[in-house]
């Protein structure tokens, strides 16, 4: 800003004041127009009122037809002294190209500048480069909010919510993809296709709507129900999370009374009818969602995840996945690397393994070699392979910790496999590296017999296998327990895990969406978002 102020002639720039006494002889004194203004609120960068002149001014500015100002130029054959003697459409095309977060630092300079920033030309061009509002806003003055109440009320006031979102739902959780959507924020509840199709694209529903009805305030609408949009408040509680409130629940109930509300509920969660449900464990099951996150349909909290980052190194690219989980259905899993391990954690859940657990590990520097086709549908030679390589970690752990308790006798022993240093990333690159090297492209695969699986369309060949555990407990995430598990990749977007203590297979496909504002600013913030969902869940 203090460049600015040079620039305008009237910052402490030396021989400003020498400058500034030579243009009012020249103006006759109308280097008034270069008072500082101290407005430092975004909303009113420009302005939020002015005399008629000045919006005369503006409006000759958008249209294109020069503005007369005594300084916009200098005498013929000299270069202007100050910037304020550029042409204004020379100025709107330097203020737009500016980050919207500093306009209101322009705005303070002096009211000329603060004149030129009501153009809306400007705020056009802010709106579509930061947040990609692509429609024609010309449209906009019909209603008599501008480009700038855009930019200011809506889109700046409420970019702390776009992104990644979990929704706070007990066990079950949720995915919550807030975006910039024409001239409004919507927020889009992402949920798993119906159970077994894990292959087929993910559905969504609008939470929440936020947009600009007049110049005043923007308007938050809750989405809930089937009776349209109705008024809802939006609270930034803290950093990285924030609630919303339905003000008029009777929009959520049905005329039907709560029976109406569950079968519509169950027609949109699961696709099909109670009576459909033959298993009367998973009738239970379903009832207890609806029960549960019926009483969440008037507040709901939401914290901020990231998508995983990626390195040249990961086996594949990491992501969000959905996978089959028995009789509790489609859930959605996020897949990262970490060193010589891999991680999915459920980004929603279930009363079991409730969201926010890591609900599979798979150790990359333990592949495994599947035996032939026909010997891999014996489920007992595949349990002997994966237990004696079980037998085999453990004695490594014991060996590492040993180690360094002999050359750290005073320091506790760290978390054996668990490093994710550099020495483990390099240990767990070379031993995939010679592992893919060694085996085949893809080989055959087929579940031992005996083993349980929702989609029996699963692929019948494998690029690779590795030992991995996975996390099984009791109602209410009641004696938790890491138990053996073979990790199977198929391709780029689809790997499963066989878990053997339960004799059944989860399927996973890649969620081929492009979330946006949802990456992590640095493998810090991504870890520590990790551990708080993981201590919220416990």
């Amino acid at each position: 800003m203090a460049v600015c102020a040079r620039l305008c002639g009237v910052g402490p720039a030396r021989g400003c004041r020498r400058r500034g006494a030579a243009r009012e002889q020249r103006r006759g004194g109308a280097a008034g127009d270069s008072e500082p203004d101290t407005d430092t609120d975004p909303e009113e960068a420009g302005g939020g009122g002015g005399s008629a002149e000045d919006e005369e001014a503006a409006e000759r500015i958008e249209g294109g037809r020069p503005l007369s100002h005594p300084g916009e130029a200098g005498p013929a054959g000299r270069a202007p002294l100050s910037i304020l003697e550029l042409p204004p459409e020379l100025l709107v095309q330097i203020f737009g190209s500016l980050p919207g977060t500093d306009l209101p630092s322009l705005a303070r300079v002096c009211t000329t500048f603060r004149r030129i920033l009501r153009t809306d030309t400007i705020w056009r061009r802010r709106c579509r480069e930061e947040y990609g509002v692509c429609e024609n806003l010309r449209k906009l003055e019909i209603t008599g909010v501008s480009c700038r109440d855009v930019y200011a009320k809506l889109l700046h006031r409420y970019r702390h919510i776009l992104g990644l979102w979990q929704p706070d739902i007990g066990p079950y959780g949720g995915l919550l993809n807030v975006v910039v959507d024409g001239l409004f924020i919507i927020g889009w509840m992402y949920l798993p296709p119906h159970d077994p199709h894990v292959d087929d694209p993910m559905r969504f529903k609008p939470l929440f709507r936020i947009h600009l009805m007049e110049r005043k305030a923007a308007t938050v609408e809750c989405m809930y129900g089937h009776k349209g949009p109705h008024n809802g408040h939006i609270q930034v509680v803290k950093k990285d999370e924030f609630s919303t409130k339905c003000n008029q629940t009777d929009h959520h109930r049905m005329s039907g009374g709560r029976q109406e509300e569950f079968r519509t509920w169950l027609r949109e969660e699961w696709g099909r009818t109670l009576e459909d449900i033959f298993h009367e464990h998973m009738q239970e099951l379903i009832l207890m969602k609806f029960i549960y996150t019926s009483q969440y349909d008037n507040c709901l909290t939401y914290r901020r995840i990231y998508l995983p980052p990626s390195s040249p190194d990961d086996l594949i690219k990491p992501g969000l996945f959905k996978g089959t989980y028995g009789s509790h259905g489609l859930e959605i899993v996020m897949l990262s690397f970490h060193g010589k391990k891999a991680k999915g954690t459920k980004i929603t859940g279930d009363p079991n393994i409730p969201a926010g657990q890591q609900t599979v590990e798979i150790d990359l520097a333990h592949p495994l070699q599947l035996p032939d086709i026909e010997s891999l549908r014996d489920f007992s030679e595949l349990s002997r392979i994966v237990l004696e390589v079980q037998e085999q970690v453990r004695r490594e752990e014991q060996e590492q910790e040993h180690r360094q308790e002999e050359e750290n006798p005073s320091q506790p022993a760290a978390k054996p496999l668990g490093g994710e240093g550099a020495e483990g990333e390099d240990n767990a690159a070379g031993a995939e590296g010679s592992t893919q090297d060694k085996a085949p492209a893809s080989q055959p695969f087929v579940l031992p017999m005996g083993v349980i699986s929702r989609n029996e369309d699963y692929p019948r060949t494998c690029r690779i296998c590795y030992y991995g555990t996975g996390l099984i407990a009791g109602h209410g995430f009641t004696s938790p327990e890491r138990t053996p598990g073979v990790f199977v990749l198929f391709d780029d977007d689809r790997f499963g895990f066989i878990w053997l203590e339960l004799k059944s297979f989860s399927l996973y496909s890649r969620i081929k969406v492009a979330f946006q504002n949802a990456e992590a600013p640095s493998r810090e913030a991504f870890d520590e978002m990790l551990k708080n969902i993981q201590s919220l869940a416990t």
